[in-house]
């Protein structure tokens, strides 16, 4: 048996202080309130509801009258009151079809006013004003078949927005790009002497974005088919790395040459051993692509999720969704140790594919910064009936994927594109979306809403179709998040199947900082991320052990990922027992001290840290052990604040713990 000696040591407090230093320490438990149904049947006849399909609402205040509307699509266009869900106007589309994309809502001039957006079966594109009529010039009639893909975005930079719509037909000329005065603009659609394979667009596939930081959109284009096209804002496609050049019968100098094999060898090559054995490799018929930064570099990078097949079989076997980066040249993303050459494989086999008993799960990827270390995860909806989330090291973290179906239910249950919102301000974002249902079940989908670790906050059952109008309801569409009222609070609008737009109050989300608030990111519907997200920002003393009389050294780096910040502002009010003690420095911005407050106002751009330090003292009479926490407050000019802090320990005491030898 072993003897027990005793041992002084020195220890400090840090039994209160966890990490003050450090990335997101305001961060606490999470506290989300019970959503609350406000309104249902926005939208419906007497009998019945249009369905809302895969169409995203919006909310916008369309009039200019200080209160807001909530735009839905389904198969006509209607414009809902938002503290009732009554009707304000209601217009028809030209063939009376199908809606798929979201509802574009934006001022496409540049004039002031709103516009609405919305492209639709019979290969219709239409522009409304801001009371359900026509736009001069419009509609626009490019194709015969449904329209499923609509992004809008500043393709030249020049002050307005171009219309970017893509057909659902097996046709290698597949986009159009349109002026907001309903021009078709030079050089669409597709140029005529571009190479590769391009076909039919069966989702809202279309992604924009800077690849090339020359202030231009580029068009990124996944379709049916087993390469993704991309061009820029005159349609000119985007050339490849020399990797895929020159070889025998396979070069592939265009974006949509290279072959989304799993094996990067094959891709090189141009093609694979589907005729000799089993070779996986991706289809994009629907898997929409985002031009995003994933890692905070300051360069953008294309994501679009991959339909993994086996080419080897006939027909085809479908295997599993998974996301895809890839550079501007095509290669495949690898930089800063997360190595994208092999995109994570085996990630769900699918539970179900038949839209005659479930409508089909869409996998929209979300791109943004779940845990506040400045890179971005991967969120998607999966036919493996999950939610998954996959971060730079291409695994998922905590409890990610979360499952939606569940095979003791007896029925299968689909997920729709997740939203991304810090509702309480904690620091830690939560992810909402709804489900659906199979067909004839008599069920209806759910509101979901998890925390960023994959962990269920709160599921509330949605209502069922309108008056028995069909045998089964849910949401396929994306939700959108807005304070549509006169409350403080976030409402979630819902367009469902068959129960009309729906809307929920969320108690306690009044200084929600929203991430990822609607249908592929913003009404824009173009897959940029909308906000910029300072999240990752932090403020670090230099001694977090001093004694009193110390001089200390606080260190504040702003890193924002999504969009340029253009006023971003802190206020630091130095607490009790500190005192400012000069050298205010800051890399860009303007910096001042007043009377023990330090304040600071500037840009930051991604991939461009902004650093600010400052002296302090330690009041000299402190002479027990003392606490001391400096907490900054971060306004993002977005109408976001949060805080983040540094602490210290004064004169740490001296303590005597036993200290066991064997």
């Amino acid at each position: 048996m072993g003897k027990l000696f005793y041992k002084s040591i020195i220890v400090l407090l840090f039994l209160y202080v966890l990490d003050f230093s450090g990335i997101n320490t305001y961060a606490q438990l999470s506290s989300i309130n019970a959503p609350i149904l406000k309104w249902q049947y926005g939208g419906c006849y007497s009998s019945w509801c249009e369905t809302g399909w895969y169409s995203s609402p919006a909310a916008a205040d369309l009039d200019g009258d200080g209160t807001m509307e909530i735009i839905a699509a389904a198969y006509t266009l209607f414009a809902l009151n938002a503290e009732d869900g009554s009707v304000q106007w209601r217009a028809k589309n030209p063939a009376e079809s199908r809606v798929w994309p979201g509802a574009v809502v934006a001022d496409l001039s540049g004039d002031g006013d709103l516009e609405i957006v919305i492209a639709s079966g019979s290969g219709y594109l239409s522009v409304y004003n801001h009371q359900g009529n026509y736009e001069s010039g419009w509609p626009k009639h490019p194709c015969s078949n449904e329209l499923r893909s609509l992004a809008v975005g500043d393709l030249d930079n020049n002050g307005d927005l171009e219309l970017v719509v893509g057909q659902a037909k097996l046709d290698k000329v597949n986009v159009w790009v349109y002026e907001h005065n309903g021009t078709l603009r030079s050089g669409w659609p597709q140029i005529t002497d571009t190479e590769g394979s391009a076909a039919g667009i069966y989702n809202d596939n279309i992604g924009l974005g800077d690849l090339n930081n020359d202030g231009k959109l580029e068009v990124i284009v996944p379709s049916d088919t087993i390469t993704i096209a991309a061009y820029d804002a005159d349609g000119n496609a985007l050339p490849t790395n020399t990797m895929y050049h020159n070889h025998s019968g396979h070069d592939m100098d265009y974006w949509a040459e290279v072959p989304a094999y799993i094996d990067l060898a094959y891709e090189i090559q141009g093609w694979g051993p589907c005729y000799e054995e089993f070779t996986p490799r991706a289809n994009f018929a629907d898997g929409p692509a985002n031009v995003v930064d994933v890692n905070g570099d300051g360069v953008n990078e294309v994501v679009a999720i991959g339909n993994v097949h086996n080419c080897h079989t006939s027909p085809y076997t479908n295997l599993y969704n998974t996301p895809y980066i890839l550079n501007l040249d095509r290669t495949r993303f690898n930089a800063g140790g997360f190595d994208w050459t092999t995109p994570p494989i085996d990630t769900g086999a699918p539970v179900i594919e038949n839209y005659n008993i479930l409508e089909s799960v869409e996998s929209n990827p979300v791109t943004v910064d779940l845990d506040g270390n400045g890179k971005l995860e991967i969120l998607f909806a999966s036919y493996d009936g999950k939610m998954h989330a996959f971060w730079l090291d291409k695994t998922e973290h905590g409890h990610w994927p979360f499952a939606v179906y569940n095979a003791s239910d007896g029925f299968y249950r689909g997920a729709s594109e997740p939203l991304i919102a810090d509702l309480d301000n904690n620091g830690s974002p939560e992810v909402i979306f709804s489900s659906w249902v199979q067909k004839g079940t008599k069920q209806t989908g759910r509101l979901h809403i998890l925390d960023a670790s994959g962990n269920q906050l709160q599921q509330i059952t949605l209502p069922y179709a309108y008056k028995n109008s069909a045998d089964w309801n849910g949401v396929m569409a994306a939700p959108t998040l807005a304070n549509i009222d006169a409350d403080a609070d976030m409402e979630i609008i819902l367009n469902s199947a068959h129960s009309g737009v729906l809307a929920y109050d969320l108690p306690g989300t009044a200084n929600a900082r929203i991430l990822w608030g609607t249908g592929r990111g913003s009404t824009l519907r173009n897959g940029l991320l909308p906000y910029g997200d300072l999240s990752s920002s932090y403020i670090q003393v230099n001694d977090p052990s001093p004694n009193a009389g110390d001089t200390l050294r606080f260190s504040i780096a702003l890193h924002v990922t999504g969009i340029t910040l253009a006023d971003v502002s802190i206020t630091d009010i130095l607490p009790i027992n500190l005192s400012y003690a000069g050298n205010l420095l800051a890399s860009k911005g303007t910096a001042h001290e007043l009377a023990g407050t330090i304040t600071w106002q500037g840009e930051v751009q991604p991939g461009e840290p902004v650093t600010i330090g400052f002296d302090t003292i330690i009041d000299p009479s402190i002479t027990y052990p003392t606490l001391i926490v400096n907490t900054i407050t971060l306004d993002d000019g977005q109408g976001s604040q949060f805080e983040r802090s540094a602490a210290v320990i004064v004169n740490g005491l001296l303590q005597f713990l036993p200290q066991i030898f064997r």
